[in-house]
């Protein structure tokens, strides 16, 4: 069965074996997904410091305050420059390391998917003739232009992937040091959306498979009407194979249609989800404020945290559902 685990597995491996003469490239992609993370962290932290260390009288983080000099620890002026500081080198590294990723995926999708036409059209070409002639050329171009293309996406989404499931992670983690209720209202959201997807997985895969069916057929009757266009032109058929045309391409484009508002509906659930959510962190964290159980930084950097989670939790069931 297409759709069993096994099946999956076993398409993955394959997957993966084609791309190994590419590991160069996607070590690199991995190694600067593994920088995300951190710098997810970072960013945050410059409003928890403004808000508690020089707006109010609360201390610095202690890796902070043991790390830096008492010049800058002990004095507004040096405070608000840390800060500033801070915010600087965290928006300058995530930009580096965001222009560096996609310099590199760029440049490796192109050569990955160079390489897989390659092998594809190698392999087209020693399929057998009773092949050709049941299945026609048409579904072999197709598939050398656009499943190749899907394979590509693949393999070049495994870095984000890593990347956005360490940052939820990372910062589930940094909240919960700061308030444990908080962290687990974070938790919460991500199986709830990730159970919502396996639906959503499953109604894509299938519709994707359609759409690709019905794109193929239409690019079967161009090839058709093409390769014989002495005997279209002999009989005046030209209208009769442009209607062929439209009605494949207009049942191709209610397949993507309806597959464009599957995508979308999910999205929309997932970010009501995301919204409720951050929502329930507001009202717990503003209640234990008042209860002087945190201050208002650890606030302000749990929904700076809050605010970027959404991102990579959408990423996340976005890519798995993509990825059928």
């Amino acid at each position: 069965m297409i759709g069993s685990a096994a099946t999956k597995s076993s398409l993955y491996v394959r997957l993966c074996q084609l791309a190994r003469p590419y590991w160069l490239y996607i070590a690199g992609m991995l190694w600067l997904s593994l920088l995300a993370p951190p710098l997810a962290l970072l960013t945050p932290l410059p409003l928890k410091i403004a808000v508690d260390s020089v707006l109010g009288s609360h201390p610095l983080p202690h890796f902070l305050d043991a790390g830096l000099p008492s010049a800058w620890t002990h004095s507004e002026g040096g405070l608000l420059a840390l800060v500033v500081l801070l915010l600087v080198t965290a928006t300058m590294l995530t930009q580096l390391r965001n222009f560096g990723s996609t310099l590199l995926s760029t440049y490796a999708g192109e050569m990955l998917l160079r390489g897989f036409r390659a092998q594809m059209f190698r392999h087209v070409q020693r399929l057998s003739l009773a092949y050709h002639d049941t299945t026609g050329t048409s579904d072999s171009i197709y598939r050398i232009q656009n499943d190749t293309v899907a394979a590509q996406r693949i393999v070049t989404a495994i870095a984000p992937f890593i990347s956005d499931a360490f940052t939820v992670i990372g910062m589930i983690c940094v909240t919960a040091w700061i308030n444990w209720r908080l962290a687990l209202v974070a938790f919460a959201v991500g199986p709830v959306i990730f159970l919502a997807s396996r639906n959503h997985r499953r109604r894509l895969r299938r519709q994707s498979r359609e759409v690709k069916k019905l794109e193929s057929s239409a690019l079967a009757v161009v090839h058709e009407a093409l390769g014989a266009a002495r005997v279209v032109k002999a009989f005046g058929q030209e209208d009769r194979e442009t209607e062929r045309f439209f009605q494949r391409s207009t049942e191709g484009m209610r397949a993507r249609i309806a597959l464009l508002v599957s995508a979308r509906n999910f999205n929309l659930l997932a970010a009501g989800l995301v919204a409720l959510g951050i929502a329930a962190l507001l009202f717990i964290g503003v209640r234990d404020i008042q209860a002087g159980r945190m201050t208002l930084g650890d606030l302000v950097l749990v929904m700076g945290y809050a605010a970027q989670l959404q991102g990579p939790l959408k990423s996340l069931s976005k890519r798995t559902g993509n990825t059928q």
